[in-house]
């Protein structure tokens, strides 16, 4: 510090000199010992009330004030600490003991942050130090203790890990950690065992909190991307992925995972926006072209196999649908969205047996799903009006024909199953059954509501379902049979 003297006129027009502080370095001048004093209050006053970024802000001006008291270094780093801030905290207690080698505090609060580090041997200098001027003290004593037990710990699960003994290796680390919380190293071995051990998501845990305590930590970031890539959290690895490139925009191997992981997940979001518009068959190309750009991470085909089978029963490719669901369900047999739309394409081929099999298993899976157990009461009463009328069986054609498909194919049976084509008496009481069934099936098919009803598993002209229930001949359209009188009927079809 440079000492001057300023010539100020008082009230009495009489001069008088005052001897003030300059700060070299910054050239201002320096605050007087009451202001100084002033600044300290109100930082402790405000850190007692929890205001924090404000004590700091006395702190500042304290430390500008007065840069060779050692207290003031002392209480900002107090609140550097509270503020969670112990990288901070570090240079003001090392400024501190600089300017009171003897100030045994600052040397205790140091060599406890320094531990919590994983420094065992700088940790260990302190805690001595603080011992040899206080051989009594009960906290550096047992903090000794502890770096000691530390760097022996430490050794230990480096040769555990060397020897490739995962487990071992894991179960000292925890005890490690407890000791060294901010210790980077030590979570980033533990995040490379769970992965040598097949798990990823605890590997996640340990590496997220070491991009904060490693200053430029893009070998975690890009680890974290990679890792959440994996998993098929496509959102997840582009944010850490572009964490990486904030502190380094030409890291070649972060922007080199950066561009896939952005293809990818662009690919993805546009083929369930247009499954989100019923664009399915654009939806499937898109998918095909996440398989292409990603083949070798098994969680985006299995992905793509899934919603391709999913977009096949929404524009009722049955068979198609059959193929890819059973191929999505060969790869991941526990996949209940998989099951539920194998068993939609079995109903499509009118094969509610199997579609009955696929909800079941669907629901030990997920027994919760209103959606699954809905789809299996419905499969469940298909199958029981297959044993007794299917009126797409009757007619020969898909659930999904339309009406002029239903009434070419109507058209064509009826003329057909006629009993006047028959002579004996045996092959006309068929041909009525038949025929009466087939105009049945032509009458619920033709009417929208009626198939909508027999498309959920009812049969609008079951006796049973029809209100007051009541016996009756079941069958006949409109409660008609033409063939009951037992004379000549001359049929006249109906081309409505």
């Amino acid at each position: 510090d440079v000492e001057i003297y300023v010539n100020l006129k008082n009230r009495q027009n009489k001069f008088s000199y005052i001897m003030v502080s300059q700060i070299c370095v910054t050239g201002v001048l320096g605050a007087t010992h009451g202001e100084i004093e002033h600044h300290l209050e109100m930082g402790r006053k405000l850190l007692a009330a929890g205001q924090l970024a404000e004590a700091l802000s006395h702190y500042h001006s304290a430390v500008e004030g007065d840069s060779k008291n050692y207290l003031t270094y002392y209480k900002r780093a107090a609140v550097f600490l509270a503020m969670g801030k112990s990288k901070s905290a570090l240079p003001d207690l090392t400024r501190a003991i600089q300017l009171k080698p003897d100030f045994l505090a600052a040397r205790l609060q140091r060599g406890n942050i320094l531990l919590k580090q994983g420094n065992t041997q700088e940790a260990r200098e302190d805690f001595e130090a603080v011992l040899q001027r206080s051989p009594d003290h009960e906290e550096a004593h047992d903090q000794l203790t502890k770096a000691n037990e530390l760097e022996e710990l430490q050794e230990d699960a480096h040769a555990a890990y060397h020897q490739g003994d995962y487990s071992t290796t894991i179960t000292v680390l925890e005890r490690v950690i407890e000791i060294s919380p901010w210790d980077p190293e030590s979570r980033e071995l533990r995040a490379e065992c769970y992965i040598r051990m097949g798990d990823p998501q605890k590997a996640i845990q340990d590496l997220t909190p070491t991009t904060r305590l490693r200053n430029d930590n893009r070998a975690a970031f890009l680890k974290l991307s990679m890792l959440h890539y994996s998993l098929g959290e496509h959102h997840e690895s582009l944010n850490h992925i572009r964490e990486c490139l904030k502190l380094d925009q030409d890291d070649k191997e972060c922007f080199s995972h950066y561009k896939q992981v952005k293809k990818l997940s662009k690919q993805l979001d546009s083929a369930e926006e247009l499954i989100q518009e019923e664009r399915y068959q654009n939806a499937i190309e898109k998918y095909e072209s996440v398989m292409k750009t990603e083949p070798n991470v098994q969680y985006y085909t299995n992905l793509a196999k899934e919603r391709i089978c999913f977009c096949l029963v929404k524009v009722k490719l049955a068979n198609e649908a059959i193929d890819v669901c059973s191929e999505a369900h060969q790869r991941d047999p526990r996949n209940a969205n998989v099951l539920r739309d194998r068993a939609e394409a079995y109903i499509l081929n009118q094969d509610y047996e199997k579609a009955v099999e696929d909800y079941q298993e669907a629901r030990e899976f997920e027994g919760d799903n209103n959606e699954i157990r809905e789809g299996l009461e419905r499969a469940q009463k298909l199958l029981k009006i297959s044993r007794k009328r299917d009126y797409y069986k009757i007619l020969g054609v898909s659930r999904n024909a339309n009406k002029q498909e239903i009434i070419k194919a109507y058209r064509k049976l009826a003329q057909q199953w006629h009993p006047d084509n028959f002579q004996s008496e045996s092959e006309k009481k068929e041909a009525e059954k038949r025929f009466i069934d087939i105009a049945s099936a032509k009458e619920v098919l033709t009417d929208p509501e009626m198939r909508q009803k027999f498309d959920a598993g009812e049969d609008p002209l079951d006796p049973e379902n029809q209100q007051g229930g009541g016996g009756g001949q079941q069958g006949w359209p409109f409660h008609f049979n033409p063939f009951e009188s037992g004379g000549s009927f001359h049929f006249k079809f109906q081309y409505n």
